[in-house]
Parts: structure tokens; C-alpha cells; sequence
């Protein structure tokens, strides 16, 4: 359905969560299993009261029951129910339930599907907002194989009966979205909030697998997610698939580096492993509980005024082929990237960037919009058990390598400044190669879209073979060949 606006402008109507569901009921070919643990039955609720859900619904179960739950779906190493596995294994049975149970002979034009929740809504005590994971497998013709889709989804409403309506709701516009918006992911992503509202939850991790989504980059999915407001960070892993922030920074200890790796550098690769081998020294701090977070702001991928997609994957794909992973923020202040983190663990921090990244630290027009300005900034900052390692600055004019000790601020951040500083909370990165202190990536960018040589050595081992190989940033083969 569709709405017309001044200008023939056209947008899409948002349909109300019972014609959604009764849209699926009506449409004989559509009939599947509803499988939900810890919030009711919500999902399957709205598509008994819309109508005519015995076209739609084969059974409708919600095994609350530990010991049940493991009799049906089988028992979790880790003894956990609200988990991205505990969601596949409930998909996977009630799908191949459904296939056993249900012949093609009798049902040779059904599409059949599988949705499944597992969630926990609000405590008592309200300490802990709640979360879960939300899927379905499901497929668009007879003959193929199934499609699935899974995100996560924490609830920001301090009312468990509240937090269960917008789960019912979610669960309507997923299944929907499957059917009638599979062509268009990005739409498909934006429809989960149909009838909802940013303030209600907050979607932080989504995958698109299976033949109809063979074309999808779930590192792109992620990207929409936080360019809708969505959520604030999202995270993939050298795979490019994307991963869970909560269940990748729990209790860890985290190193992040911030840039824009357009493209990765030497400077990037050598801060990045001076600063890990500075924080790997520091007490509390174990190699085996570390998180290494190459951060891209938003800010940052939007520089032009608009996201550059193919330029977004270029630098993904050079940071997945050195084995990092990613993640990408809506955090231009560094202390609420610090505060995210907090969120997660309460392990040791650390920052890696270079003076002049933190020089802007200082800036104090950066917190206008804190009541308490740049000093509430500060102790949110560095309140937490964090350090800074610093990579130096060589200015070009006069040769000087700037660090922390001869670094300006503004003069009247001057003594803010010497506080931190001496106690502890920054710490020079000395043993640096100063023959890569003149690399920048602007430099890099404008000499392959130049066609001049030598950009390549300012590059980590293998990164340039990948930016020919695959004609990322723009390079052109020809443009270099009639240049020599």
C-alpha cells in the first residue's frame, strides 16, 4: 500500500501489526511453527487475534520448563538458554520437525517456516533491562532450501509486561518482512521497528543467510543498523560475519583503535601492536582475555556527507584480511566509547591514537551539550581503569617529534592536562620505526588515484596485492600502466 505526498512523492504505508499478520494469514501458502521461551507467547498472539491463523499456524509451543526445554531442543555446554545457539537449535528442530511431520504430497505448495524466541524480559529488581534473540527460517518456494534470519535485540522499557508487547510486535514485522520485503534487506531492516520506537529496543546484531540472501553483506546489515539508530555499535569479526558487542566485550579487557583505516597503514599496524604489547604488560590484563577493536565512527564513514558503502567495505576487507575485528560506532566522543565499553566490563580500557587525535580530546567545544562540559567529559572518561597509549607526531615544518611530554593544549586545559598525565593515565609509545612517521592515509588515497608509484610501501605485508587485486579505493591498473 502506498501514500501519496506533495511533490508525487511516494513512501510506503506502515501496516498496523494485525493487518500484517492477517496479510500472512490470508496467504494459503505461508504455514509454519511459532516456538517462544521466556516472554509468552506473544508473536503467536497477534496472529490468532487477527484471523484465520489455522492457515498460518501448524503449532504454537513455549517449552518454559528447563528440564523440558533440554528434552526438546538438547542441552547447551555452556548450561545457557538465551543464546544465539539456543536460537538455532530451536529453529533447526521445530524446521525439521515440520518437514517430517507435514508431507509435500499434501502440502506441495507450502512455504514452510520456523520462528523462535528465547528472551528474558526485566527483573525484579529492574538491575537487568532484558534481551534475547529473535530468528526464523523460512523459505519462498517449495523447492529450496531455507532462508534465516537472526538478530538480538536488547529491551531499553523498565516494565516486563511493556518489554512482552514490543517483542509480539517485533516478531509480527520479522515474519512479515521475511515474506513480503526479502528483496529489499535494507527495507526488510527498517520494517523491525514498524509500530515500535527507537526508545523501546535496541537491535545490535543481525545475519541474512541462505540462497535468497547469498548476495547480502552482513557487514553492510551491521552499517544500517547503526545509520538507522538502531543501536549505537555493532561489531564484526575477520569473517565478516557479524558478532554480538555484549558477548564479545564481556569482562574483557579491550584495546581499541580508532581511525579511518582508508586504507590501513603502517602507522595503523605499528601503534596498533607497540600499544598491545604495552597493554599485555599492564597488571590485571591477560593475553587470552584481550579484545582487539579496530573503531570506525560513523562520523567518519559519512566524512562526504553520505556513506560511501564500497568505500566501507574496502577498509573492512583489508582489516578482516590482517584478522581484526571491527566495529563501527556512532561515538564521536571518546568518552562515550569509554562508556559503552563500562557497560560490558569492568577490566582494564585501553585507547591507542596519536597525538593529534588526542590533542582534539581537549577541545572543549566538543562537550557543549554537558552540563558539566569538558571536566564531566573527563571524569567520565577516565573515571573507568583506563590508560592512553600515544603514538607520536613528527611536524613536517620543523622535524620535531611531538609526544606527551612537549604536546600543546589550549592554556587553559594546561593544568587538566599535567593531572592525567602524571598520573599515570597516559603513556608514551617509544619504540615506534620513525621512518613511517610521514605516512598518511590521505597521502596513499591521492597517489593511487593519481597513478603514481610507490604507495606501497607505506602499506602492511600483503594489503597492497589485495587493494590491486579486488580495485579497491579506485585503483586502475590501466591508470598506473600509462604512468610508467
Amino acid at each position: 500500500m502506498v501514500l501519496k505526498l506533495k511533490g508525487d512523492t511516494e513512501i510506503s504505508e506502515i501496516l498496523p501489526s494485525k493487518a500484517k499478520a492477517l496479510k500472512i494469514n490470508l496467504n494459503k501458502y505461508i504455514y509454519g511453527t511459532f516456538a517462544e521461551i521466556g516472554a509468552g507467547q506473544e508473536t503467536v498472539r497477534h496472529f490468532f487475534r487477527a484471523g484465520g491463523a489455522s492457515g498460518t499456524v501448524a503449532k504454537a509451543m513455549s517449552a518454559y520448563d528447563k528440564e523440558f526445554s533440554d528434552a526438546v531442543y538438547g542441552v547447551e555446554e555452556d548450561g545457557r538458554y538465551v543464546t544465539e545457539e539456543r536460537l538455532k537449535q530451536m529453529l533447526t528442530y521445530e524446521k525439521e520437525l515440520i518437514e517430517d511431520r507435514l508431507t509435500r504430497k499434501n502440502h506441495p505448495g507450502k512455504m514452510f517456516f520456523s520462528y523462535a524466541n528465547t528472551v528474558t524480559t526485566i527483573d525484579f529488581a529492574k538491575k537487568f533491562k532484558g534481551h534475547g534473540w529473535v530468528g526464523i527460517k523460512f523459505q519462498l518456494d517449495p523447492l529450496e532450501p531455507f532462508n534465516e534470519i537472526i538478530l538480538h535485540v536488547r529491551f531499553k522499557e523498565t516494565d516486563a509486561k511493556l518489554q512482552q508487547e514490543t517483542l509480539g510486535v517485533l516478531g509480527v514485522n520479522l515474519i512479515y518482512g521475511a515474506y513480503y520485503l526479502n528483496d529489499k534487506p535494507k527495507e526488510l531492516l527498517k520494517s523491525l521497528y514498524d509500530n515500535l520506537h527507537e526508545i523501546q529496543l535496541e537491535i545490535d546484531m543481525i545475519n541474512f543467510s541462505g540462497p535468497r540472501f547469498s548476495y547480502v553483506d552482513n557487514r553492510l546489515m551491521s552499517l544500517q543498523l547503526v545509520k538507522n539508530g538502531m543501536t549505537n555499535a555493532v561489531m564484526f569479526g575477520s569473517d565478516g560475519n557479524n558478532l554480538l558487542p555484549a558477548q564479545q566485550l564481556y569482562k574483557a579487557n579491550i584495546l581499541a583503535l580508532r581511525g579511518s583505516f582508508r586504507p590501513v597503514t603502517k602507522v595503523n599496524m605499528d601503534m596498533y601492536k607497540l600499544a598491545e604489547e604495552l597493554f599485555l604488560n599492564e597488571n590485571k590484563v591477560q593475553k587470552e582475555n584481550t579484545k582487539i577493536i579496530f573503531e570506525i565512527t560513523l562520523t567518519n564513514l559519512s566524512s562526504k556527507g553520505q556513506i560511501d558503502e564500497r568505500d566501507f567495505l574496502d577498509r573492512a576487507e583489508l582489516l578482516s584480511s590482517l584478522g581484526q575485528n571491527v566495529m563501527i560506532t556512532n561515538f564521536q566522543e571518546y568518552y562515550k566509547l569509554v562508556e559503552y565499553f563500562s557497560e560490558f566490563t569492568k577490566a582494564r580500557i585501553g585507547l591507542a591514537m596519536g597525538v593529534a587525535s588526542f590533542i582534539q580530546i581537549f577541545d572543549e567545544k566538543y562537550y557543549r551539550n554537558l552540563s558539566g562540559g569538558i571536566l564531566e567529559a573527563f571524569g567520565k572518561l577516565f573515571f573507568k581503569d583506563l590508560k592512553v597509549y600515544l603514538y607520536p607526531f613528527k611536524n613536517n615544518k620543523t622535524g620535531e617529534i611531538v609526544t606527551s611530554e612537549n604536546l600543546r593544549v589550549h592554556p587553559r586545559m594546561q593544568e587538566l592536562y599535567k593531572f592525567f598525565k602524571y598520573n599515570g593515565k597516559v603513556v608514551d609509545i617509544t619504540n615506534y620505526d620513525p621512518e613511517i612517521l610521514n605516512v598518511f592515509s590521505n597521502t596513499i588515497l591521492d597517489m593511487i588515484a593519481n597513478g603514481q608509484h610507490g604507495w606501497e610501501e607505506m602499506l602492511p605485508s600483503g594489503i597492497a596485492e589485495i587493494i590491486k587485486d579486488e580495485r579497491l579505493f579506485g585503483y586502475s591498473r590501466r591508470k598506473f600502466a600509462q604512468k610508467k
